[in-house]
């Protein structure tokens, strides 16, 4: 198979992929597009598409669950807590609990710096 067929094929595929969950159409229809996804990809002759294909299929209860979920994810989760550890990270050493609270809330964007001269 040609490359270039190769890459419109796997572009194809990535945008079904995509469009199975943020195209703005009934929940229903986009489990039953991903479903044939999951179903189709791992028999692509392309090697790239059929291993996007086997890791569908593998993780085939997470990635219909999307849409039971209608949409929920646990991102927001995920940022809030990459904040959280980026303080800590950032906060090793401190003593005081108030200098502590007080980096973590100007991490966190909850903490103007520029109207504290003691910061």
């Amino acid at each position: 198979m040609k490359h270039t067929i190769r890459v419109e094929v796997a572009y194809h595929c990535a945008s079904k992929c995509a469009t199975s969950s943020t195209k703005p159409h009934p929940p229903a229809q986009g489990q039953r597009l991903a479903a044939r996804l999951i179903e189709r990809l791992p028999t692509c002759p392309i090697p790239e598409i059929a291993r996007l294909g086997r890791t569908l299929r593998k993780w085939k209860d997470a990635f219909l669950a999307y849409f039971d979920t209608g949409g929920a994810s646990n991102g927001p989760t995920e940022a809030i807590n990459g904040i959280i550890e980026l303080g800590r990270r950032t906060a090793r050493g401190y003593r005081n609990p108030t200098n502590y609270q007080l980096r973590m809330l100007l991490i966190a964007g909850g903490l103007d710096a520029s109207t504290h001269t003691q910061l």
